[in-house]
């Protein structure tokens, strides 16, 4: 089979990456769906289904460097070309500098940075074919680094390097690159960190949830459908010019220009 159009979409089961599956489920003709949990990632994929558009699951371990190579081989046997690819996978430990291992440092860069990097380089071919798009996920941790999450704001801003290397490439080649950087959206990943948090700081777990967007200075959490509804922009004709840029949508956290 042969779609009109085709999106892969990494960490597809939760959050982020679930909800831009089922925004470009509107606009394009087939979504694969990246992530681990095979479970969640049929949920989600019954929801592209009705959506309207093809899905393919995928349920591998970006972490392993065989996965980019069968994502990528699994999309263009059953659909033929791949259009876009959104890198939303990834989990960065937020522990103390101080304290957090190599080990813990080395997995998380493995799924959000190496992993991105090595499916983006492994469809980069089917993406000049097409003359597709490319959007790397960041965080806005990487603009205001702090010793309780140094991991996390050094791979963020090592993706946000990334992307504007291959967006270079990418004005050669034909491939549109951008990243976005999130600011704090509430998805089961932050609500999972204030459960852990909370208890530390001698807070209830809704407490730390109400005060944390007035120390961040925004009046709200995002939402992960208002960032895949900007993934959707990145990806469309509308965008086709726009590249090499990192695009922040954090509520006001970043008050630096």
């Amino acid at each position: 089979m042969t779609a009109k159009s085709v999106a892969i979409v990494t960490g597809a089961s939760q959050g982020i990456g679930r909800a831009t599956a089922l925004r470009l489920a509107r606009d394009f003709s087939a979504i694969v769906l990246v992530a681990r949990d095979k479970d969640d990632l049929e949920k989600a994929a019954t929801e592209v289904q009705g959506i309207g558009a093809d899905p393919l699951v995928c349920a591998l371990d970006l972490r392993q460097p065989q996965s980019a190579e069968a994502i990528v081989k699994g999309t263009l046997e059953r659909f033929g070309r791949i259009d876009a690819l959104l890198n939303i996978a990834g989990a960065v430990p937020q522990i103390d500098l101080f304290e957090m291992t190599d080990a813990q440092w080395e997995d998380g860069m493995a799924l959000k940075l190496h992993g991105a990097r090595r499916l983006t380089i492994r469809a980069w071919d089917a993406l000049k074919a097409s003359h597709g798009s490319v959007v790397f996920i960041s965080g806005s941790a990487a603009l205001d680094p702090k010793p309780g999450f140094a991991a996390v704001a050094a791979t963020n801003a090592a993706i946000i390097a990334l992307a504007k290397a291959f967006a270079e490439q990418g004005i050669k080649d034909g491939v549109q690159v951008n990243s976005v950087v999130p600011g704090p959206v509430m998805t089961g990943r932050r609500q999972s960190f204030f459960e852990k948090w909370a208890p530390a700081h001698n807070v209830t777990v809704e407490e730390a949830i109400e005060k944390f967007p007035e120390e961040a200075g925004i009046s709200r959490y995002g939402r992960p459908d208002e960032i895949a509804d900007l993934l959707g922009y990145l990806v469309s004709p509308a965008a086709k010019w726009m590249t090499g840029s990192s695009l922040r949508m954090d509520g006001g956290e970043i008050k630096g220009i």
